[in-house]
């Protein structure tokens, strides 16, 4: 493997020097005006302001589908994967395509992490645990009716799924069809001699998947349900279940309580015990990686497991490539090398990144191209402040923005960081309750947060970049193919929790930026890719050659 050369060419016009700080708004799309557009309904006079900026210090870029390496452009965009490509500089293929094709090729049949689980296959159970949803930001229906299908062809006669209802990046209530869908697939298998069930469930933000370690007891509802086989309800078959509990009054897929499938008499069907494999079939990271410890730590202290089989693990991808968590794996995960932070640090560019703990991994992890750790902590330093734990996101729709933008007018003003990096939470966190009130206020709050960073790049004569990594409040509503509001059979809308597949805007400026800057208009589709070479020149530098083209140009003024 060739040695890298760090060196960036300095740009040929644009100065080194300035401090430039990069916002991103998580969940902050462009859509058309209307009362479910949250960012268009609160006070945002900042954003307002930039907007203003448009063609030359304003414009609006892909998030989603290709431009940030996903199968489609029918796959909505997520904050991984957009802060892999906002760091990355280029398009790398993520999760579900990664693992599209190693199914597509049959490579993942082949590799270690496969064989490493089918040594389970003649005397224990693979158990299959995660969300069951053809949403695509998680996991996908199809790759796990693949994964069970091929898993059964190649000698596993016992399965059981741990399954997680999503209610969150598809429509509420969806639930049922997806446990139709794959129960029917169950149930052939058995016709087939094959000994396939679902064992356990529960709602995705109340059972496993929880994440950054904010609320450990979601985990441990899980670790309940799915490896001893208690929950506080009992069914003889996952349908009866997910209907039964989705009647309680206020219940949605989010937030169902766990339950186990019972055997006549009562006993579950499905614990998972020693000698047993286990896939965790998400493919996105931040949601699995607590599971992942508490399976595979020996050490584990976050809450008391009771009883702790000794099993063959695989995630379907690394969750974490730090802690090389877990350490057995599908679908070996895309290897990002080279990010523009790391060119920037060992071009002496001092950096400084913050968030809360919900989105700290994104300014940090995911930018680095799925790296913990710093490159450099003589130049770096990075700020996680903790998020609220044990309450929904609409309760505190301003979360931490305030704290974030306070700590980062610090940093700015105290001279000792060229580049800040944050993350606002508020669109997307709040956005993902459906609740439009709260996200209203929210909206509102990272505006405010980054009035307070502009401010003092103002103050020191510095750049800015302000974008976001994905769509989430500015559509709040489920649409027809016409785009008008749908309604349920009470007449009231249907509330749009997940993401989008709206642009997201860039906007660029304050008093250190060169006279000259604008964007470019001969980029047919730019996408968040595009960010890190802006970036890169806004410091004075020219990007590597195989970055995806610069979104500015200089002209003379």
């Amino acid at each position: 493997m060739a040695t890298t050369n760090w060196t960036l060419p300095d740009h040929p016009t644009l100065p080194k020097g300035k401090t430039v700080a990069v916002v991103v708004l998580d969940g902050w799309g462009e859509a058309s005006p209307d009362q479910y557009n949250c960012i268009h309904v609160a006070q945002t006079p900042v954003m307002d302001s930039l907007k203003n900026g448009a063609p030359e210090k304003w414009r609006l870029v892909k998030a989603h589908g290709t431009a940030v390496g996903l199968p489609s452009d029918d796959d909505m965009g997520n904050s991984e994967v957009g802060h892999n490509a906002l760091g990355a500089g280029r398009i790398f293929a993520q999760g579900a395509k990664l693992v599209d094709a190693a199914l597509a090729s049959g490579k993942i049949w082949e590799d270690e992490g496969f064989n490493y689980i089918k040594e389970s296959f003649d005397k224990g159970t693979l158990h299959l645990i995660g969300l069951l949803s053809d949403g695509g930001v998680h996991s996908r229906l199809d790759q796990v009716q693949l994964i069970v299908k091929g898993a059964s062809e190649r000698g596993a006669k016992r399965i059981r799924l741990h399954i997680l209802t999503d209610g969150r990046d598809v429509l509420d209530g969806s639930s049922v069809g997806f446990v139709e869908t794959i129960e029917k697939d169950l149930a052939q298998l058995r016709e087939q001699g094959v000994d396939a069930r679902i064992a356990s469930g529960g709602g995705r933000m109340y059972v496993t998947m929880d994440r950054y370690e904010n609320d450990w007891s979601v985990v441990k509802r899980g670790w309940d349900a799915q490896v001893l086989g208690e929950a506080p309800h009992k069914f003889q078959n996952a349908l009866e279940a997910v209907k039964t509990l989705r009647a309680e009054p206020k219940a949605n897929d989010q937030y169902l309580p766990p339950f186990v499938i019972v055997d006549e008499s009562g006993k579950s069907v499905g614990p998972i015990v020693d000698g047993d494999a286990v896939v965790t079939f998400n493919f996105r990271a931040d949601r699995m990686v607590m599971l992942a410890k508490a399976l595979e730590f020996p050490d584990f202290d976050k809450f008391d497991r009771v009883r702790v089989p000794k099993i063959k693990y695989a995630g379907m991808l690394q969750y974490d490539g730090e802690l090389k968590l877990p350490s057995k794996y599908l679908v070996s995960p895309p290897l990002i090398e080279r990010t523009s932070g790391e060119y920037l640090v060992k071009n002496g560019v001092r950096t400084f990144a913050c968030s809360e703990t919900v989105k700290f991994g994104h300014v940090t992890f995911f930018w680095n191209g799925n790296r913990s750790g710093y490159f450099d902590e003589t130049r770096e330093e990075y700020v996680e402040i903790p998020s609220d734990s044990g309450i929904t996101f609409n309760e505190q729709p301003k979360m931490k923005a305030l704290e974030i933008a306070e700590r980062t007018r610090d940093a700015i003003l105290s001279g000792k960081f060229d580049q800040v990096r944050i993350n606002l939470p508020n669109g997307d966190m709040v956005g993902h309750t459906g609740d439009i009130e709260a996200t209203v206020v929210a909206c509102k709050a990272a505006d405010e947060a980054v009035k307070m960073v502009l401010d003092a790049v103002e103050q020191v004569g510095g750049i800015y970049l302000v974008t976001a990594d994905h769509g989430n409040a500015e559509d709040m509503v489920k649409r027809n193919k016409a785009g008008q509001p749908m309604l349920d059979k009470s007449g009231s809308i249907q509330i749009l929790t997940s993401h989008t597949l709206q642009p997201v805007p860039v906007a660029i400026g304050g008093p250190g930026l060169h006279p000259g800057v604008r964007f470019r208009s001969d980029i047919q589709t730019p996408g968040l890719a595009n960010v890190a070479a802006t970036v890169m020149n806004l410091h004075g530098f020219q990007a590597p050659a195989d970055y995806e083209t610069t979104l500015i140009e200089v002209i003379d003024k």
